[in-house]
């Protein structure tokens, strides 16, 4: 039968379940951030592919989970009813995520015609993307059944994200550092080895920490699509919280495709790369105490509010970042990093408590769809935002270039800042009105 003990879960986890569920963010944090943060400029600087072309081959591959993952989701739900487990899902899914995204910076050669180039990477992102989607989708799903308390949600998705800063740090602020220290093709071949074995890794051990963690009470899912379809039509709070978190994504993902360019053109300082992400991302490990305090005494809702208008205003302050010191730009670098933190943590800490309430009301298990639907918003915002950033500097007038050493025009410089700051802040804040404490906070 199950795989492991099914019973009802109290309101506190053993501090080894919380670990091993945030060890998955080593999972999703490096292909969430490495693709957005490097594959556009790999694919205009050393394939020297338009930015306008390159951001449509970010896209497409990553396009495909928002069909698939709900697939996924229905997958793994009758899984888990029938073994009460989806770790094997998981397991597979994270092996092969590792595999593919070595394969993706791979760069074969195939005598500089560019198409080949191109849909060599097409293919293997697609590949990538789906063995991902076998690991995100139930992988969201858990927290809804590792618990049913609602603070205590709130304390699991706060060490996912303290560890996914961590990860998130160790992928993305590393990788710099291997393709400048080994410049060209071979750097990105190597740094995509790295993040590979980090990836299964990180898989094998979520596998064996949580095979033996006790899950709520089994239901079976829900038996026809047409009938899946009908609970998600109805289901309005579900469909405000995914609508923030789709445009917050968004913003988040094109503010990361601009960090390296970011670095060389507006700040005029290549070296810069790895200090601007690991100041955007490092102030995660201090704010998760104060997340869950928050959401103690004034709701997850009202968090998400407070940290979303911080995120805004330090995209806001960053245009100036053309004429303020250096330390005032980092200053507000880390005020994102502060906004991008709590961003991540209440939607993600909401999610499991709608499922909870769905399920109950229903009967029926819908953790697995709604994690694929969920998942392939989250998907499709981290893959739309390089993809707009591209072409952002192509209407700038950006200059692609086997090697990154294009001299930019002042156009293409403005398109930067607009793509990295302006864009992003506007995003953000678009989403703010839809965070309704009467609709999304269920303790209110």
């Amino acid at each position: 039968m199950a795989e492991r003990a099914v019973k009802a879960v109290g309101p506190r986890l053993p501090i080894r379940t919380q670990i091993g569920f945030a060890m998955g963010s080593f999972v999703t944090g490096p292909f969430g951030t490495v693709p957005g943060l490097v594959l556009l400029q790999y694919l205009t600087d050393t394939m020297a592919i338009p930015a306008a072309i390159a951001g449509v081959i970010v896209v497409v591959p990553k396009a495909w989970d928002v069909l698939f993952n709900p697939v996924a989701g229905r997958l793994s739900d009758g899984h888990f009813a029938r073994t009460g487990s989806r770790l094997p899902y998981m397991l597979l899914g994270g092996i092969g995520v590792a595999v593919t995204f070595a394969a993706l910076f791979a760069h074969p050669d195939f005598g500089g015609r560019t198409w080949l180039d191109a849909g060599y990477v097409v293919l293997v992102f697609f590949l990538c993307a789906t063995a991902f989607a076998f690991f995100q989708v139930p992988y969201n799903a858990l927290p809804a059944e590792l618990t049913d308390d609602y603070a205590q949600r709130t304390r699991l998705t706060s060490w996912r994200i303290a560890f996914l800063a961590l990860a998130i740090l160790a992928s993305g602020g590393g990788v710099p550092l291997i393709t400048d220290a080994v410049e060209g093709v071979a750097g990105y071949r190597i740094m995509g080895v790295v993040v590979g074995v980090i990836i299964v890794s990180a898989a094998i051990a979520v596998f064996f920490i949580l095979r033996r963690a006790p899950v709520s009470a089994l239901r079976q899912p829900t038996p026809r699509w047409r009938e899946l379809l009908a609970v998600l039509k109805s289901w309005r709070p579900f469909r405000w919280l995914l609508g923030i978190y789709f445009v917050q994504s968004l913003g988040v993902s094109t503010l990361l495709a601009g960090v390296p360019y970011m670095a060389r053109d507006g700040l005029d300082a290549s070296g810069l790369r790895t200090p601007l992400f690991a100041g955007f991302v490092g102030p995660a490990l201090v704010v998760m105490p104060l997340c869950v305090v928050l959401s103690d005494r004034l709701g997850k809702v009202a968090g998400l509010r407070i940290f979303t208008v911080v995120f805004g205003i330090a995209m806001l302050g960053l245009l100036g970042s053309p004429v303020l010191p250096l330390a005032v730009v980092f200053f507000f670098v880390a005020l994102a990093g502060i906004g991008y933190a709590g961003m991540q943590v209440f939607p993600l800490a909401i999610l499991p408590d709608l499922i909870a309430a769905e399920e109950e009301r229903t009967g029926n298990t819908t953790a697995g769809v709604a994690a694929g639907v969920w998942t392939a918003a989250d998907t499709l915002g981290l893959a739309l935002g390089p993809g707009l950033f591209g072409v952002i500097i192509q209407i700038g007038g950006y200059v692609p270039s086997l090697d990154g050493s294009a001299i930019q025009p002042d156009s293409a410089v403005t398109a930067i800042f607009v793509g990295f700051a302006l864009v992003p802040a506007i995003l953000v804040l678009t989403a703010l009105p839809l965070a309704r404490r009467k609709l999304l906070d269920l303790r209110a």
